[in-house]
């Protein structure tokens, strides 16, 4: 998987491409760990991802915890298998989520 970030001011973007797994999960919870501390507002691309399981949903929820307390955090450029999933687990309920086409 490759991450990108981009800060602007206190807003953080990553862009995500790969699967967002059991073995890429850790990454991306290493990078949010490091880099939230101030941020303002989160959003996670995942143009680039075209599979998330239930290891890469943990750390998509664990930063929405943690964005509760700092500001708004959203998952743009969803793919429809990831919209499925993200809608079958019941997290479209819970976060600000844009499909690909959007």
């Amino acid at each position: 998987m490759e991450i990108k970030k981009e800060l602007i001011n206190s807003a953080l973007v990553i862009s995500l491409t790969g699967r967002l797994d059991t073995t890429t999960a850790p990454d991306l919870e290493e990078v949010l760990d490091s880099s939230l501390e101030g941020i303002t507002e989160l959003e996670l691309n995942m143009a680039g991802v075209p599979y998330v399981s239930s290891a890469g949903l943990r750390v998509v929820i664990a930063a929405m915890k943690r964005m509760k307390k700092q500001g708004p955090m959203k998952v743009t450029h969803v793919c429809d298998d990831v919209y499925e999933v993200l809608d079958i687990t019941g997290l479209l309920d819970f976060l600000t989520v844009e499909k690909e086409n959007s």
